[in-house]
């Protein structure tokens, strides 16, 4: 038996685990997992390779797996990261673990072509992978929503305000697409730093 099954997760979630060989929660995960599946708020901040990226990806997926389809140019969850190389980690993460669910995922950054992206999410996503300066691109272009949201991550959330990749401007224009007029309208938020 798995130490994975005290956080809560479901039984498919910890074989995905289990197949990694992962065998015990980090410190990260069994305090983050618990509250996250709650429904609560989390900022956390942890070393690097201490299992962040599961304390978030992990009820994430449980949370997303019954809730149902997202609509034509919708997200349920949007993860923002303030690299390329980071988005792609955390797209990958949530391939490894997301095994034998019904969930689509995709990750969208800039230095590559936006159409295959667009015609992506022109058919909904669960969970969006995005790096700040495509997101807001892809707002501008109508091609996606984010007026349904239900969980919102921003990994390294310190390091995208320090180097500037979400100025006023940009977290303003991400609020006004999701329609936010007060934080209860987010959602469940998960900040990684």
């Amino acid at each position: 038996m798995s130490a994975f099954n005290n956080l809560g997760l479901n039984a498919r979630l910890i074989r995905n685990i289990e197949q990694q060989g992962y065998e015990a929660p980090t410190a990260i995960q069994e305090s983050a997992i618990p509250l996250v599946l709650s429904g609560n708020d989390v900022m956390a901040s942890a070393q690097t390779g201490t299992g962040k990226t599961a304390a978030f990806t992990l009820p994430v997926l449980q949370l997303l797996n019954n809730s149902g389809r997202p609509g034509p140019k919708d997200v349920h969850c949007l993860v923002i990261t303030p690299t390329r190389e980071l988005a792609a980690q955390v797209a990958d993460s949530i391939r490894t673990y997301s095994g034998g669910l019904k969930l689509n995922s995709q990750m969208v950054c800039g230095g590559v072509n936006i159409r295959p992206q667009i015609r992506n999410l022109s058919r909904g996503t669960d969970i969006l992978v995005a790096t700040p300066g495509r997101l807001i691109d892809l707002l501008g272009q109508n091609a996606l929503r984010l007026d349904h949201v239900k969980l919102w991550i921003l990994d390294e959330a310190d390091r995208m305000l320090d180097m500037g990749f979400i100025p006023s401007s940009q977290a303003d224009s991400i609020c006004a697409a999701q329609g936010a007029a007060n934080t209860d309208v987010f959602g469940d938020f998960f900040a990684a730093y």
